[in-house]
């Protein structure tokens, strides 16, 4: 048998190897139409949440229905699968954004460690836990409960997250934004 042959042959029987062979290449055109919906439904100024809330438990069956299916194969997929789920509605749904963000992390999109962080976060405030990051602002209330201490801002700049002055002013434009359209 030629070097060649053997060199194919082995190729062949490496299941990471012949599973990267296999995989698509481009994104799920389901999985991307679900999440342009999910964004376009926080676009208007005024938002029917009774309605968006529905339209997101719909998406999230049917992104389930992609992974359970392994329909879901890039980066991409992956985070606009973080995405839908971070707008779910118990942990669960917070904690499986975050590990969906974490699989487009490791197929090497960068830029998926923000919606990773801010899920997270999402997540530990859903089980009364203080968030670490600083991604979750409610409303005038601010971001409590939130344990500025455990994380640097040096590793908040690592993740995409502002640092703690940038925060502070986010949430004094938040407050000053929400007082002038309560003005009569």
């Amino acid at each position: 048998m030629s070097l060649l042959a053997l060199m194919s042959l082995f190729l062949l029987a490496d299941p990471a190897h012949a599973r990267s062979l296999a995989a698509p290449t481009t994104s799920n055109a389901e999985m991307t139409r679900l999440y342009n919906e999910d964004q376009s439904d926080r676009e208007p100024d005024e938002i029917d949440w009774d309605k968006v809330t529905a339209r997101d438990e719909q998406r999230r069956l049917a992104t389930r229905a992609l992974l359970t299916a392994g329909a879901l194969h890039t980066a991409e997929d992956y985070e606009h699968a973080a995405f839908i789920f971070q707008h779910g509605s118990k942990a669960d749904d917070y904690l499986l954004a975050h590990t969906l963000a974490m699989v487009a992390v490791g197929k090497g999109d960068k830029s998926s460690l923000w919606i990773a962080s801010a899920t997270l976060d999402r997540y530990l405030m859903m089980i009364g836990k203080p968030q670490v990051y600083g991604t979750q602002f409610r409303g005038s209330m601010g971001q409590e409960p939130y344990d500025r201490n455990l994380v640097s801002d040096a590793l908040r700049s690592e993740l995409g997250v502002p640092g703690l002055a940038r925060q502070a002013e986010q949430l004094e434009a938040l407050r000053a934004a929400r007082a002038a359209a309560v003005k009569p």
